[in-house]
């Protein structure tokens, strides 16, 4: 591709400015090589840079050999930071720093405009070089600080030193060329000086701060080192220099506002004591990432986009590349935006940097990439021009110029053939950015939303408690004393009534939204009950409030999802940080694997300050519930149907337990310590829904678990000892525990544990031989049953593979065919006269006569039947439909049954989940299609010798 080609006016600045410098280096004796096209290099960089020419003017030496090589380098300021000599005197210490800089600030210029970094290099290049500026700064003040007053220590005699903290693109590791560095600056603990001459340590880390600024900031003939900008600390210009950690941490709770979060979202310690600097980190996490997914966000991020606007056109810059419209700093508020409102719950979010953070966002789903590709593009484009703009004068400017001649010299170092080329690519970029930004700021939601005046009018009138059933039939509601008292009620709870004064307001706006909203719905009443329930249990969360009047998106379906499913509505009503999974953009990427679902768990309990068994478990409940709700929502829209939805209960199920078993074996090693030998030992097995993966959204979970005999006799090296036997069994009691425990989302899980060997009566956890000495001696043939859906779901996985080999030869033993018939017929008939709740009208999906418990008992008396003759090798599976294939190659069942059988157990399971669903028993209103579907199981069990009916 041919190069652009310069004007006359561009060609002779570049010429002249050449000649300038080859006379100052023949006058200063400085020898030049033209190696490796060394001259047209130098001519890129008399085009790119004005900055460049006069360092070089006052620095011809840094052409010669030793300079171009330097000039050449790829490796980043800190590589020969520790070679910059600063003396005491801190006149020449001003001036070596400044020196130092230009060095280096000229070796970004020219590895940029030929190419030879991008700008993504360029960018972390120019942070490297402010923090190893920092670095030696306050290496050289601490010494001349301890000099004269000592060091500073707290109470205890403990060293203090000061926290340099970076924010913005410093923080970030995105520096511009010519930015200033955001900085707070702060200590751990208070106390004074040990010197002759002590200070408070107070005044001590003010007086450091103010040397610190002097020496990167301070003008001298060299020019300034590094503007530095300390206003992001707390009360800004009104507030110390620097605050102990205390202080800081009891600002940002009392007095933090929405644009500090999104300050701290980019700091990171770039100098002094950075160990006590995470530790600030920490503590502050709370205040930057909420513990609940915050909405109220985007009133902040709002309130300061209007700052910005009025700026820009206060100011007149509507073409600035960082604050005009479609500019860098709007492709910031997204991104960041998605980590303030997700972060709390998602620590992958919690990263610096534009690039890196909108990485996380796509790749956890947040931002599409369809989304996440152009915002990328638009950024680096902006990104690069802004870093030319700024290295043509080392000017801190986010203005193109507006002379044709910069232009044109901006133009042509970016490879474009002339300024109105860049333009065209540039007014694009901007342009997409710009809606970008519109469609997340949602315009429709907020203050800005239009609601029907009748609607305000019923909100006004339940507030003054006007309301009246008329009121209600004319703006279309059904007009029951019920609908009236839920709106009267609303505003006279104590939540409501304990709002702030701006959380009522919002709720002034959000309620005729609501109203209007439900009125739409195919079950008007309902939805407007469970709407107000649901704001009286956010009363007093805004951001819940914030997101249903952000988001009309999130009330249209959450209307839909209250007006046809009860159960998931209640799950919403009592856990409301399900809202965001009613507007996740990330629904149709679930956690569908068990290792999937696992890994997510993982992450969400890494998130956690205090890895404590409370706070994880009521991170797993939210987790468990999320995952469960987002699978319902799947369900009822008809993305999943009922054996995947099943399954994928299933998994989540068996992360769960996993996770649980993980914490309860970390708690118990911490008190008793650890058994010998490889592994834990121990082992879950799960038997009936669970095992095999056809979980319902209520279902219970049948556990079993079962431990090495080997180690029975073992103790664990801890200060306070067990013996094997007690230390399983007081882990599968913790487990239990756990897993039932009541959190504030609920229950895990209702556990059953009665199949173990002799029921209730047995010991709750086994040693894989006694588990086997029963099975082959003393377990009945519904234990034997029982078998067939049974499984090792976590634990120790060199205990699944005994486990898989006992139950395969229990399964395979010779039987008599006509003993199991009856007695698998017979344990049928008991079960059905106990709990079938089938009549004349309605069917019992589970229990009843040719529904899903025939379907299970069938498929487990074929196995018990048939398998010691089967032909096929094929381990026995667990699941239905895998099970009845099994069948069919084991030649107990014809393909054309199974197909059957299969077929009806689908419609069973589909029809039993979305009863569960709408918050029903397991009872349809009988119809042909069921009738059908059951009596053809009933008539393939018939043919298989098996009377059911």
């Amino acid at each position: 591709m041919p190069q652009p080609s310069p004007s006359p006016e561009l060609r002779a600045l570049v010429d002249g400015r050449l000649a300038d410098l080859m006379a100052r280096c023949r006058a200063m004796g400085v020898a030049v090589h033209d190696d490796a096209g060394v001259t047209e290099r130098l001519r890129q960089l008399l085009l790119a840079s004005d900055y460049a020419f006069d360092v070089l003017r006052r620095h011809p030496e840094w052409l010669a050999p030793a300079g171009i090589e330097r000039l050449r380098s790829g490796a980043d300021a800190s590589a020969r930071i520790e070679a910059l000599q600063l003396p005491d005197d801190e006149t020449q210490t001003l001036a070596n720093l400044r020196r130092f800089r230009h060095a280096e600030a000229l070796r970004l210029v020219f590895r940029d405009v030929n190419g030879l970094d991008d700008v993504g290099e360029t960018l972390a290049a120019t942070s490297q070089l402010y923090e190893a500026l920092l670095g030696v700064s306050l290496a050289w003040s601490e010494r001349a600080m301890a000099r004269r007053y000592g060091k500073a220590r707290d109470a205890s005699g403990e060293e203090q030193r000061l926290v340099v903290v970076g924010f913005g693109k410093l923080g970030g590791s995105e520096l511009n060329f010519s930015s200033d560095i955001d900085l707070v600056l702060a200590y751990p603990n208070g106390g004074q000086s040990d010197g002759p001459r002590p200070l408070d340590n107070n005044e001590y880390f003010v007086r450091l701060g103010r040397q610190l600024v002097r020496l990167l900031a301070e003008p001298t003939s060299d020019g300034i080192c590094a503007r530095v900008d300390l206003r992001l600390r707390p009360f800004g210009n009104a507030g110390r220099l620097a605050l102990p950690f205390a202080a800081m941490e009891q600002y940002y709770q009392r007095e933090g506002r929405d644009w500090e979060r999104y300050a701290w979202i980019k700091a990171r310690p770039v100098a002094g004591d950075r160990t006590a600097g995470r530790q600030l980190q920490d503590m502050l996490r709370p205040f930057v990432y909420r513990r609940y997914l915050d909405y109220t966000a985007f009133a902040g991020l709002r309130e300061m986009k209007a700052l910005i606007d009025a700026e820009v056109v206060r100011k007149d810059l509507a073409g600035n590349l960082k604050l005009g419209p479609g500019g860098i700093r709007e492709i910031e508020f997204i991104v960041q935006l998605t980590q303030m409102i997700r972060g709390g719950r998602d620590p992958a979010l919690r990263v610096r940097g534009l690039l890196p953070a909108l990485t996380a966002c796509e790749a956890r789903g947040h931002i599409p990439a369809g989304r996440a590709k152009p915002l990328r593009e638009a950024y680096l484009f902006l990104r690069r021009l802004e870093n030319r703009v700024q290295m043509l004068r080392d000017a801190q400017t986010h203005d193109v110029p507006d002379d044709d001649l910069s232009r044109e010299r901006i133009a042509l170092g970016l490879g474009y053939a002339d300024w109105p080329s860049l333009e065209v690519e540039l007014t694009a970029h901007r342009e997409l950015v710009s809606a970008e930004f519109a469609a997340v700021l949602v315009p429709q939601g907020g203050s800005a939303a239009l609601v029907p005046a009748i609607d305000a009018d019923l909100w006004r009138k339940a507030r003054a408690g006007e309301l009246e059933a008329a009121n209600l039939a004319e703006a279309g509601f059904p007009p029951t004393p019920e609908a009236v008292d839920v709106l009267l009620s609303l505003p006279r709870g104590a939540a409501v009534r304990s709002m702030s004064t701006r959380s009522s307001e919002r709720l002034d706006r959000l309620m005729p939204q609501l109203i209007a909203a439900a009125r739409e719905s195919s079950e008007p009443a309902t939805v407007l009950s469970r709407l107000c329930r649901l704001v009286q249990a956010v009363a007093r969360r805004s951001s819940y409030l914030a997101l249903l009047e952000e988001q009309p998106a999130a009330r249209r379906r959450l209307v839909a999802v209250f007006a046809r499913s009860a159960f998931l509505a209640e799950k919403i009503i009592g856990q409301p940080l399900l809202l965001d999974d009613v507007l996740d953009p990330r629904i149709d990427q679930l956690p569908l694997k068990r290792a999937d679902v696992a890994a997510e768990i993982g992450r969400a309990l890494s998130a956690l300050d205090e890895r404590d068994a409370e706070g994880e478990l009521d991170r797993l409940n939210e987790l468990q519930s999320s995952i469960g709700f987002r699978l319902g929502l799947a369900f009822s829209d008809d993305r999943a149907d009922a054996a995947a939805t099943s399954r994928r209960l299933a998994a989540l199920a068996e992360a769960v337990v996993a996770a649980v078993l993980s914490m309860a074996e970390r708690e118990l090693k911490a008190q008793h310590g650890s058994l010998p030998g490889e592994g834990t030992g121990f082992a879950v097995l799960g038997y009936g829904s669970l095992g095999g993966a056809e979980l319902g959204f209520a279902s219970d979970l049948d556990l079993v678990f079962v431990y090495d005999g080997a180690r029975a006799t073992a103790r664990s090296d801890g200060a306070r000892p067990l013996d094997g036997a007690q230390w399983y069994q007081r882990l599968a009691q913790r487990i239990v525990h756990w897993l039932g425990a009541l959190t504030r989302g609920g229950k895990l899980y209702e556990i059953d544990t009665r199949l173990r060997p002799d029921g209730a009566k047995g010991l709750l956890v086994t040693s894989v031989d006694a588990f086997a000495g029963y099975q082959n001696e003393r377990a009945w043939t519904w234990e034997h049953q029982a078998l067939v859906r049974a499984r090792g779901i976590a634990g120790d996985a060199t205990l699944h593979a005994p486990f898989d080999a006992l139950r395969e030869a229990i399964l395979r033993r010779p039987r008599d065919g006509a003993t199991v018939r009856t007695e698998v017929a017979a344990m049928r008939s008991r079960w059905r006269q106990e709990r079938d709740r089938s009549d004349t009208t309605r069917l019992d999906l589970k229990q009843g006569a040719g529904t899903l418990l025939d379907i299970e008992f069938l498929s487990q008396g074929l196995v018990l039947a048939h398998a010691a003759t089967s032909a096929t090798v094929q381990a026995i599976p667990s699941s239905t439909p895998a099970l009845l294939t099994w069948l069919v190659d084991a030649g107990a069942l014809a393909a054309t049954d199974a197909g059957l059988l299969e077929r009806a157990h689908g419609l069973f399971l589909s029809r039993a989940l979305a009863c569960t669903l709408d918050g029903r028993p397991r009872l349809a209103p009988r119809e042909a299609a069921l009738d059908e579907a059951a009596a053809q199981v009933l008539a393939v069990a018939a043919s298989a010798g098996f009377v059911f009916s």
